[in-house]
């Protein structure tokens, strides 16, 4: 159960649970011992998700609550919405005009079958954009819909969008140059088949798609000049594995090299892990007077803070006078 007074949440667990966890505790890295009502003070307007564990560690939903996120990780998440929250439903076109396709490729580099998904806007794309964690973006956050839309309304160029596919998202994002080369000797090839290349490239993704999104564009410059990263997983290093504690190592490299012709749009939300080294790569970013943009949002490492990105970052990365 739950109480919720502006911007202080009370949780009053049932009985079953020794445990409260969510974006607040990076939900089973650290959850909060509970056997009385907690009291928690939040951004305002945040936007919240939890979730409780019993003794031997295993989550309980609180059936009280029957506010569920639009787009869980898990079935025993729960969500809330504290007053005076500013979050929208993200811009949908009148009419949908483009069109989705779906591409299966052989992988030489993976030796297995890949698949992507791409969203042509009616109008010549003058950008093409890659999207990490791609059938997330897609199928839940209709990512290609809220392009569609800016399109329409004129505020955006066309813009391309290419959907794809990790199949272990952990290894594959984590600095991995199979990876890379995959998406650069086999994707971007089987894309420019299907459909004329155009000027521009970006990279766009969230968490360890954002990470990898950020590495990919600072070692190839000249192919990718944009860059979309939704509370990016700046805690990882090459030889690390630890997304909670490694160093910041890509942060230090942005630092240590000549600046990149690129243009970067970073967000995080204010209730995770990753607020804190979001902005220190936002500082560096800053310091080495890389155009960018920087947003914070009152709520976590989830899709719905994600979702409320989408139409800002295709505002700032592809807008007409740029």
């Amino acid at each position: 159960m739950i109480e919720i007074r502006d911007r202080f949440v009370m949780f009053i667990p049932p009985k079953e649970a020794a445990y409260l966890m969510g974006d607040f505790t990076d939900w089973d890295e650290r959850p909060l011992p509970i056997r009385e009502p907690v009291t928690i003070e939040f951004p305002r307007g945040a936007y919240i998700e939890y979730a409780f564990l019993d003794t031997n560690m295993q989550p309980l939903a609180d059936l009280t609550n029957p506010e569920r996120p639009k787009n869980p990780w898990y079935d025993y998440h729960r969500s809330i919405t504290l007053p005076h929250n500013r979050f929208q439903v993200p811009p949908r076109p009148k009419t949908f005009h483009g069109s989705v396709c779906r591409y299966t490729i052989e992988s030489r580099v993976f030796a297995d079958q890949r698949t992507y998904y791409v969203y042509e806007p009616v109008h010549s794309p003058s950008a093409t954009l890659f999207v990490h964690d791609g059938e997330a973006f897609y199928l839940k956050l209709q990512f290609h819909q809220v392009a569609e839309a800016l399109i329409e309304q004129e505020l955006i160029k066309p813009v391309r969008l290419v959907f794809i596919e990790p199949h272990i998202r952990e290894s594959e994002y984590w600095f991995n140059e199979r990876y890379e080369a995959f998406l650069l000797e086999e994707i971007l090839p089987s894309v420019d088949r299907h459909y004329s290349p155009t000027v521009e490239r970006g990279l766009w993704g969230a968490s360890l798609g954002g990470l990898v999104s950020a590495w990919l564009a600072w070692k190839n410059p000249q192919i990718f000049s944009k860059v979309g990263s939704q509370s990016g997983c700046f805690t990882a290093h090459p030889e690390g594995g630890d997304e909670y504690h490694d160093p910041e190592w890509l942060t230090v490299q942005f630092a240590e090299t000549p600046c990149r012709p690129l243009r970067l749009y970073v967000e995080t939300g204010q209730i995770e892990w990753l607020l804190a080294p979001n902005r220190r790569f936002a500082a560096m970013l800053a310091d080495k007077a890389y155009p960018h943009t920087y947003q914070e949002r009152p709520s976590g490492h989830n899709w719905a803070t994600w979702e409320q990105g989408l139409a800002q970052g295709l505002l700032y990365l592809f807008d007409k006078a740029f």
